[in-house]
């Protein structure tokens, strides 16, 4: 969703979680936000499926491990589904190295939320992956991205040649966890001018959204754990 988008209309978001508790402490919580609704809630990954058709969230929470269908199995159907409107997702996990976390970031997810995460950290985790940021800022989701990169099973490595410099930089930064006023700022360009370099970065190597750009810069060697 963009940031027009967002000034337009409140964010929409639905609660995919087994347990009661957190579907309703997440719900309450996010509904007396004035730039939030929350249209509705599952306990499952199938119920998650269909919630998605029917209210069209611009965001979802969704637990990992839950009966029936996973939240992976949720992320990677809820996103196969044809069409530009799909919600952006915000894994929850109990645990900062959660293998499900890792599969998610190529099922699509755009950040990663601990459970016991803060009221405010919850609010704003929303915000930034509706207005088209991946959630980079809490520190388990750059080490999860990581730990992922520098596994030893064999991986697809992204091909970079065809990005420019400029490009090349860019995604430096964005591996970095940096936001695009961040970017901007560092490159001493317009916001607007690094949204485009971001757009043809992802265009140019077919990926969704800017988690994904940094998995592929930590695949390719363009930076590193150590970086």
């Amino acid at each position: 969703m963009s940031n027009s988008a967002q000034a337009a209309q409140p964010i929409r978001v639905a609660i995919i979680d087994d347990q009661e508790m957190v579907r309703q402490g997440f719900g309450a919580l996010l509904g007396a936000q004035p730039d939030i609704t929350v249209v509705g809630d599952a306990a499952d990954g199938d119920a998650a499926v269909e919630l998605v058709r029917r209210t069209r969230p611009h965001v979802l929470l969704m637990d990992i491990r839950m009966p029936r269908m996973n939240g992976l199995d949720a992320t990677r159907a809820v996103l196969a589904r044809p069409g530009d409107d799909n919600p952006r997702v915000i894994m929850l996990t109990t645990f900062d190295a959660d293998e499900y976390v890792f599969a998610a970031l190529r099922a699509g997810a755009s950040g990663f939320l601990l459970k016991d995460a803060s009221a405010e950290d919850l609010v704003q985790a929303v915000r930034i992956v509706a207005g088209g940021e991946a959630l980079l800022a809490p520190s388990v989701t750059r080490r999860l991205i990581a730990d992922y990169a520098a596994r030893p099973e064999p991986k697809q490595r992204a091909t970079l040649s065809q990005l420019t410099e400029r490009e090349l930089e860019v995604m430096r930064l964005v591996a970095s966890g940096q936001t695009n006023a961040e970017l901007a700022a560092a490159l001493f360009l317009s916001e607007q001018t690094v949204k485009t370099h971001v757009s043809r970065i992802l265009s140019k190597l077919g990926l969704r959204d800017r988690t994904q750009i940094v998995v592929a810069a930590y695949e390719s060697g363009l930076v590193s754990v150590a970086d």
